[in-house]
């Protein structure tokens, strides 16, 4: 492991201690072998001056809720450094009680809560303190001679001490086993099962020595032949596959109470992993650190021939396990499991939303990494299942739980949106992600891929008349969300003006293969995994040209009628499988690309009106927008319509003739 430190990169944060603390702390962020996902914790030193302009001594700690890797000064809690290292000196102090004491240290109501372990921060005599959960220092741990290991290579130069909870506990340990210590002596405390704390008076120094401890535990491990030592495998799923896996999410869902995502995994390392002889045995001994279980719960599921028998049987066993450690006192959480082995294929990851989704993936890529090196020193061995228990189902966890605020109406569902790169299809892809969905967003035009910034988009780049290539999009899709759910049926095109007695056959065709055909074909692709969905419900996007056509538009106009009349025969075949199917017929929506300033002025002109005019000429005397169609489509797709289908709804601003 190589120090990222740079002097150029440095400069700019060398004019306090908090400004080089947030340095370093990106340093140690940016290395997800050192930190995953908001892991690990920092510290400085330092004072601060009150309204009075009185100095204290302050202790700046990384806050709840913020991650290392792209941290700022204000995810710094400031605490009264003196009334922390008081609390070490209690006797006994619940983690709740501890909790209320952190807050009750702060020198700014507004700051975050500071770290758990912002007592043990307080008693490191130091000025900065780094903590991390480095990846090859906890697999050595988690090793029968993992403790010995350690010794062998460091000797003196740091302190090890066995596993406790984080906490007050954990900081009591420390307090206790260093009293009298020549903390010069050392350069640092591995925490068996845990991590690892550096500390020295200068940021680069403590920082430099997390990278030389972490490098020797690599060094020994690269020399024992082991570092680089991961099985590769290779897999391609099919259809099948993909089925199976939207059928698995589906089970996951009802076990959670809660629409799930799910992602399978089939990189090299991944399906190498699952190909292991005896991997259902030493994949099911536990994490690399018990800190995991909150993200992962203790052990994944082992999928093999049966995946819904061997779901069930998680879920069984899960709730045997509850009740063997419950004291009686806890709320049990869901059954459904974090993360699966599934034999000779890859690793699946649940998770109720995608933020989270991205956690379960790291950190089982990180654990399947570290299962491997252990079991190459001698055995994966980590902590017994009651301390594995104890974190997953930790007071301070389950207050959480108490005060879990209202998800987005649409979290855990997935759509797919079509046309997804302009107008229409793009307000949808956008109403979808900010009521919570992720979105499979197909486009002919290929700026898709790159255009949805937000990780809850996936961005396709599809003809949608390519049947071959619709499925196979639908396919990744579903490989990277697991499911789907909604289908907001959207690509189209705008026929050149043609009377029937002038109509050419490429212009008819080209309408029914657009705005027709592909509609139907997407649907049949799409429909083994809607079966699958939660409340699965399409909505489909014609036009106020079938209730009202005008002359010169035939070919839209009847491929739109042909395509509200699919939608009534699907409405009325899918009923049984629960999937809904609405219409909505838009018109006069000007922000899309059918419509630019030359033609607006051309129609608003040809009816003797300004262009404001007659983008206002209906009934309600309103401008009609793409938002407001993809409101509708939002509602429609929503379990809120749930007893709704079959219908067929103008987002016109009421136009006459429709009326």
């Amino acid at each position: 492991m190589q120090s990222r430190w740079l002097d150029s990169d440095a400069k700019p944060f060398l004019d306090s201690d908090l400004l080089l603390r947030v340095y370093t702390s990106r340093l140690l962020g940016q290395d997800a072998d050192l930190v995953l996902h908001g892991g690990g914790n920092t510290s400085v030193k330092s004072a601060s001056k009150d309204i009075f302009g009185q100095s204290r001594e302050t202790l700046y700690v990384k806050g709840s809720g913020w991650d290392l890797r792209t941290i700022e000064a204000e995810g710094f809690a400031p605490c009264d450094l003196d009334y922390l290292q008081q609390l070490a000196f209690l006797e006994s102090m619940t983690d709740s009680q501890m909790m209320q004491q952190l807050r009750l240290s702060l020198l700014d109501p507004a700051a975050p809560t500071p770290s758990v372990e912002a007592i043990l921060h307080a008693i490191i005599p130091f000025k900065f303190v780094d903590h991390t959960h480095t990846d090859a220092v906890v697999a050595v741990s988690n090793t029968a001679d993992g403790e010995s290991i350690l010794r062998d290579i460091f000797g003196r130069e740091v302190l090890i001490l066995p596993y406790i909870m984080p906490g007050f506990v954990l900081a009591q340990q420390v307090f206790e086993q260093t009293r009298g210590l020549d903390w010069s002596s050392i350069k640092g405390i591995f925490l068996m099962h845990h991590g690892l704390f550096t500390f020295h008076d200068d940021a680069r120094s403590s920082y430099e020595n997390m990278i030389e401890l972490v490098s020797g535990v690599e060094d020994y491990l690269d020399q024992k032949g082991i570092l680089q030592q991961q099985a590769v495998a290779t897999y391609s799923p099919d259809t099948e596959d993909m089925v199976l896996l939207a059928t698995m999410r589906k089970q996951i869902s009802a076990l959670a109470g809660r629409a799930m995502l799910a992602r399978m995994n089939t990189t090299e390392a991944a399906t190498g992993f699952a190909s292991l002889g005896g991997v259902a045995d030493f994949a099911s001994r536990g994490p690399i650190t018990p800190d995991h279980t909150i993200h992962t719960k203790a052990v994944p599921a082992i999928v093999t021939t049966d995946p819904q028998a061997d779901i069930t049987d998680f879920a069984t066993h899960y709730q045997a396990y509850f009740k063997r450690h419950n004291d009686g006192n806890l709320s049990c959480l869901d059954s459904a499991p974090r993360f699966a082995v599934w034999a000779e294929k890859g690793m699946l990851c649940f998770a109720q939303n995608h933020k989270r989704l991205q956690v379960v993936s790291d950190i089982s890529e990180h654990t399947i990494k570290a299962i491997q090196w252990g079991e190459a020193l001698g055995g994966w061995q980590v902590l017994p299942p009651e301390d594995l228990f104890a974190v997953e189902y930790w007071e301070l966890e389950q207050a959480k739980l108490k005060k879990a605020s209202t998800a987005p109406a649409l979290e855990g569902k997935v759509a797919l949106v079509t046309g997804a790169a302009s107008g229409i299809g793009k307000a949808c892809v956008e109403e979808l992600m900010q009521s919570g969905a992720c979105v499979l967003a197909l486009d002919i035009n290929p700026e898709i891929i790159s255009l949805y910034e937000n990780s809850q988009v996936l961005g396709l780049h599809c003809d949608v008349t390519d049947v071959p290539g619709v499925m196979a999009s639908i396919e990744q899709g579903i490989g990277y969300f697991g499911g789907l759910d909604m289908l907001v049926s959207n690509a189209g095109s705008f026929s050149a003006s043609q009377s029937l007695s002038e109509m050419s056959d490429e212009n008819w065709q080209s309408s029914m293969a657009v705005n027709l055909d592909s509609h139907m074909k997407l649907m049949r692709c799409a429909l083994p995994f809607l079966k699958q969905g939660l409340d699965p419900a399409i909505v489909i996007i014609a036009s106020k040209n079938v209730p009202a056509p005008g002359p010169g538009a035939g070919a839209y106009s009847v491929a739109k009628a042909g395509l509200t009349q699919l939608a009534r025969v699907a409405a009325l075949e899918l009923g049984e499988d629960g999937i809904r199917v609405n219409v909505l017929h838009p018109n006069a929506v000007f922000d899309t690309g059918v419509w630019d300033e030359e033609t607006l002025a051309t129609r608003a002109a040809h009816y003797g009106l300004s262009v404001e005019q007659y983008k206002q000429n209906n009934v309600l005397g309103k401008s009609v927008t793409s938002r407001d169609v993809a409101i509708m489509a939002r509602i429609f797709v929503s379990p809120d319509t749930g007893s709704t289908t079959g219908a067929q709804v103008a987002v016109d601003g009421g136009n006459d003739r429709v009326i």
